[in-house]
Formats: structure tokens, C-alpha cells, sequence
């Protein structure tokens, strides 16, 4: 990690082992969905999350990097077997950390925990505990599936179990930024549009667009496990999974391995320099969304040509983030489906095996049927125009896509150039009229990307 970061210590005050009741000194402490609280299964007492100590909320202020110390690099030769002596009989306990942050002594049956922040990313500096409880997460995937019975796999329906959902917490970064920006380019405004011998071109007004700003964009969310960052896998919908953010990330908390009882966890193996590329690519994707309200005039859209962004402050989380998830093998084509529920806003989103014969037989018997109705139609007409004919040739095919993407929704994703919070001030307008260009055959400008979304198309790899 770079010399100049500064390390933000959210580990203070928090002790790995030390896992009993304050009141009572059980040692069975668990988080409680509907109380949104740890509580002590013995005595039922109850205690509040604490506040993640050290970050900033001014993000105005921001001027260095700074990095949770849950979040810093991977040591690849960190050894993930830990050995503690349990502090309630002496025994001896070994806790692997790259699948657990807990082990249950085998001779006083009590609970340790990992809760300092350790070398392998298995122990983040926030989580965002789970709210929605299962019944609630297992009754709305019920209903998705019930909405998609008649193509779905017969395999699938006879072999789908929603009490199979298990409570995930999955790793994310957070990243605060503030910036100053300086982005110029073209725009257009359309004055008029018109047809000569059945083709339609345009006339438009063409100006020089400068905007300077400064912005701060707050918990841009990425996924910092580089299986889950792979959301064209072919095998795995992983894009389902980051369909249903954002999360309520203003809520979470400081971490403790107490959240983790009775759900399972994946653990974060990629380091800040790994996503780079991803992040530079997003906040350019955030703030090219921000900057649409202030260039309404130009309805052709614009090119931007110079796309600056300086950087002045940047502040970088790990938290694990609760998804109640639903997975389902189908053989035939190894396809791993996921249904998931995020457990904060009950927000779903799944992918249902599809029953592809019969789906491709009934888009066959509507492509027939529409062709027929077309030379009907056509036989009817003494000239009739070609795209008559392309009228009726289109629906067999549209109703596979639309079938297809309803049942599978490939194209599901984050759209985290709009749902990610930020703030423009100091913004600077500077267009000038450059020329007047008639007889354009393209319904946009030429290079348009003031609505370019690149940051869910960059690969990560460690």
C-alpha cells in the first residue's frame, strides 16, 4: 500500500475471544433480525451496534486517501489457521479464518470470535447487519418464481425448495470521493426534423459545452470478492446478486463477529490497487450522470471530448452487506441460477431455469401465425412497403427476448451511475455557439456518451 495513505484504525476497542454477556456471563451472543440488535439468548439482553469510529462525514474536507485498516492489502502469505486459548476453560481452539471469524470450544462449548482486524480480508471495519428476516426473504422469492411457472424447467419446479435460502454476508468496498472536474466536449439542440423521399434527417444548433465543479460522490459500492465481480460468468448469474443494490450503507456499523451467527460470509480477496481501473471507470460513470440536468438544451446529447477528474481526497471501507440468497444447479447446461433478496430494502431479483423447448416452440407458432396474418395483409395492399412485411416477421422473435430476459434477466444489474449519492457545488458553465449543421442523418450527436455507463464492463483480476 502507498506510504502516503493514511490508515483509519476502525479496530479500536474491539478484542477477538472475548465473547460473553456483561450481565449475566453467557457466552451465547447472537444478532436478533427483528430487534436489529446483539442479544444474550440467556438473560435477553440486548446491546446497541457501535458507530464505526474515525470516518469522515464531510467529504468536502477530504484531502488524503484514506483506508480502513479492514481494508488494507492482502497479505497472500498471511496464515489463515489461527490458534487461540479460550479464555473460559484454557483449551486450546483453532479458528480457520478463511471461511470463519468463529469456533466453538470443543470442551466448554463456548462461542470466540475474530474480531480484530487480521491480514486475509476475512475481517472487514463495517457491517450492515440484516433486517428482512427469512420468512419475509423466503415469501417474496415464493412470489417471484409463482410469477414465472408456465416456461420454467420442469426440473426446477419439482425441485424447488425456498426454504433452502440461506443468509449471505457478502464484501464490498465503499468508496467516498471528493474531486474537482473539468469536462469539456460538443453538444447539439435540435431545430428541426424532417422527411425527404421517406427518410428523416435533422437540423441543429452546435455549441462548445465546458462544465467545472466539484463534486463528492458517497459509498460507491463495489464488490471486492473477484468471483462476485465476474458478472458475465457463464456459469453463475452473478449479475442478479448485484442487481439489488444499493444498500442502506448510512447504517452501517462497526464490525463484530457476533452479526455472523447463524449466517455465512464470503471473504474479500482483491485489494484496493485491484480495482482501480473499475473505480476510476464508475465515478466517471457517476459524475457524467450528475452533469445531465445541467445540459437538458442539448436533446441531441453531447460528446464529451476531455473528461478530467483530479481527485483531492478519496476514502476507501470493507464491510460485508447481508443478501438473502436462494441458488439453484441446473445440470443440464451447469448453469448456477440465483435468486437474491437484499436484506435491508427486501429489493429482489432472481434468475429462473427456462423451460427453452417450449419457449422456442410457442415463439415459433406466434412467428407462424403473425407471417400468415402479414401476407394476408400484404395481398390486401396493391404496394405495400417493406416494413410491413418486417412488422410481422418481428414478433415470434421479440416474444423469445422478452420471455428470455423476464425468466433469466441477464441484463439485471447496479445502476450505480444513478443510485449512488453525490453532490455537485461550484459548478461553472461555459458554452459558446460554434455552428449550425443541417441534414443530419443521426438522430444524436456524433460520439454522443453523456450517458456512457463503462464501470460494469471492466474485468478484475487479481
Amino acid at each position: 500500500m502507498d506510504k502516503d495513505v493514511e490508515v483509519i484504525e476502525t479496530g479500536e476497542g474491539v478484542t477477538s475471544l472475548k465473547n460473553e454477556c456483561p450481565n449475566c456471563g453467557a457466552r451465547e451472543l447472537k444478532f436478533n433480525e427483528k430487534l436489529g440488535k446483539i442479544h444474550c439468548v440467556y438473560c435477553e439482553s440486548t446491546f446497541d451496534a457501535k458507530e464505526l469510529d474515525g470516518i469522515k462525514k464531510d467529504l468536502t474536507n477530504l484531502n488524503t486517501k484514506r483506508v480502513g485498516s479492514g481494508a488494507r492489502d492482502i497479505n497472500e502469505n498471511f496464515d489463515d489457521i489461527m490458534t487461540f486459548r479460550c479464555p473460559g476453560c484454557g483449551a486450546e481452539v483453532v479458528v480457520d479464518t478463511k471461511t470463519s471469524t468463529q469456533a466453538r470450544c470443543h470442551w466448554c462449548h463456548g462461542l470466540l470470535t475474530v474480531n480484530e482486524r487480521i491480514e486475509n480480508g476475512a475481517v472487514p471495519d463495517a457491517i450492515l447487519p440484516f433486517k428482512i428476516q427469512k420468512e419475509e426473504a423466503i415469501k417474496s422469492i415464493k412470489e417471484f418464481v409463482g410469477n414465472r411457472q408456465f416456461y420454467a424447467l420442469p426440473e426446477f419446479k419439482k425441485e424447488f425448495t425456498p426454504e433452502n435460502t440461506f443468509g449471505v454476508y457478502f464484501p464490498y468496498l465503499l468508496v467516498d470521493v471528493n474531486a474537482h472536474c473539468n469536462f469539456s466536449g460538443e453538444g447539439e439542440e435540435l431545430i428541426r426534423s424532417y422527411s425527404i423521399n421517406k427518410k428523416t434527417y435533422y437540423d441543429a444548433r452546435a455549441y462548445n459545452v465546458n462544465r467545472e465543479f466539484d463534486i463528492t460522490i458517497d459509498d460507491l459500492t463495489i464488490e471486492s470478492n473477484v468471483d462476485r465481480l465476474n458478472s458475465n460468468d457463464k456459469f453463475k448469474t452473478n449479475n442478479i446478486i448485484n442487481s439489488i443494490m444499493p444498500f442502506d450503507t448510512e447504517n452501517c456499523v462497526k464490525f463484530e463477529s457476533n452479526y455472523l451467527v447463524g449466517y455465512t460470509s464470503e471473504k474479500r480477496d482483491v485489494n484496493i490497487s485491484d480495482l482501480k481501473d473499475k473505480s476510476d471507470a464508475e465515478i466517471k460513470d457517476v459524475i457524467r450522470a450528475s452533469l445531465n440536468d445541467s445540459i437538458k438544451k442539448y436533446n441531441r446529447g453531447v460528446c464529451w471530448k476531455n473528461e478530467v477528474v483530479e481527485t483531492l481526497g478519496s476514502q476507501w471501507i470493507a464491510a460485508y452487506l447481508p443478501v438473502w440468497l436462494f441458488s439453484y444447479y441446473q445440470k443440464n447446461n451447469k448453469m448456477l441460477h440465483y435468486i437474491a433478496v437484499n436484506a435491508r430494502t427486501k429489493e429482489i431479483m432472481g434468475s429462473v431455469p427456462l423451460n427453452t423447448s417450449k419457449l422456442f416452440l410457442i415463439s415459433l407458432i406466434i412467428e407462424i401465425i403473425s407471417i400468415i396474418i402479414g401476407f394476408i395483409v400484404m395481398s390486401a395492399m396493391e404496394e405495400a412497403p417493406i416494413w410491413v412485411m418486417i412488422f410481422f416477421v418481428l414478433p415470434g422473435f421479440i416474444y423469445y427476448k422478452h420471455i428470455y430476459t423476464r425468466y433469466r434477466n441477464d441484463n439485471a444489474r447496479h445502476t450505480h451511475e444513478k443510485e449512488t449519492k453525490n453532490t455537485i457545488s461550484n459548478l461553472k458553465s461555459n458554452d459558446s455557439f460554434l455552428e449550425e449543421r443541417k441534414s443530419l442523418s443521426s438522430s444524436t450527436i456524433a460520439g454522443k456518451n453523456n450517458n456512457l455507463v463503462s464501470g460494469s464492463n471492466i474485468k478484475v483480476q487479481k
